[in-house]
């Protein structure tokens, strides 16, 4: 039976993710900042383990912890909106060390076993807005488009030892609490020269069809694709309105 570790299940994503693995007969490490015991079905082929991928000692011991794993999904993230004139450089870094600096890092803390191995496979979750612009989204879109470069570069770095890389781009997903976490770091992030602009980009959203966003479940699916299948493409598209961005 295979291992799968993955990030950021408390919600969403990782939290879909984890069920669809624990479904279809693999073992599951569901990590989270702050473990939970009630949000994912009770198995004998669960863990839960504690995981902060800021925390140099938690990336330490998380995969310490659960190996051998065959397969890593970087997932959890945090989400910023607002112009980069209100943006304090604090809140910048906090969103580089968990989208960017904790994915390269949790990545570097299992390499070892996967080389070692000569197998495993590193998927990273980050998202569409890297392949359309989008005001109000520079920051965040900066931290998700650093792991596809870094992502497609170590795919390269990895092959010889029979390692594989790959990412999962979601699109919008109204449905999970991403969006919710995302407001609560808003505080000034629009000043007022950008509140037309802000405006026309919120009515903008609130117009698109409702059939036209990204379930957690398109997210669990396109992983499972990408770790399960040698030969998928580098970059998976999840969600009707990512898959209509992703270049043919």
């Amino acid at each position: 039976m295979k291992t799968v570790l993955i990030t950021g299940c408390s919600s969403g994503f990782g939290l879909e993710t984890a069920r669809l693995f624990l479904d279809r007969g693999w073992q599951v490490v569901a990590t989270m900042r702050t473990p939970r015991d009630d949000v994912l079905p009770r198995s004998e082929h669960l863990r839960v383990l504690p995981l902060d991928v800021t925390d140099a000692a938690s990336i330490r011991e998380g995969p310490a912890a659960a190996r051998p794993i065959d397969a890593l999904v970087n997932n959890a993230g945090i989400g910023l909106l607002g112009a980069l004139e209100g943006i304090a450089m604090e809140r910048v870094r906090e969103l580089f060390e968990t989208n960017t600096f904790g994915t390269i890092a949790l990545t570097q803390a299992v390499l070892p076993q996967f080389r070692q191995r000569r197998a495993g496979v590193v998927v990273n979750v980050t998202s569409s807005v890297t392949l359309k612009a989008l005001p109000l989204l520079a920051v965040y879109t900066a931290s998700k488009a650093a792991v596809n470069a870094f992502t497609e570069s170590l795919a390269l770095e990895l092959a010889p030892f029979g390692v594989r890389a790959a990412l999962v781009l979601p699109g919008r997903a109204p449905t999970t609490r991403f969006g919710e976490n995302a407001r609560s770091r808003m505080d000034g992030s629009i000043p007022e020269p950008y509140a037309e602009l802000a405006g026309a980009v919120f009515a903008d959203w609130a117009q698109q069809p409702a059939d036209a966003v990204t379930h957690a479940a398109d997210v669990a699916e396109a992983v499972w694709r990408a770790v399960t299948e040698p030969n998928s493409p580098m970059r998976l598209a999840a969600g009707v309105d990512a898959v209509a961005l992703l270049p043919a």
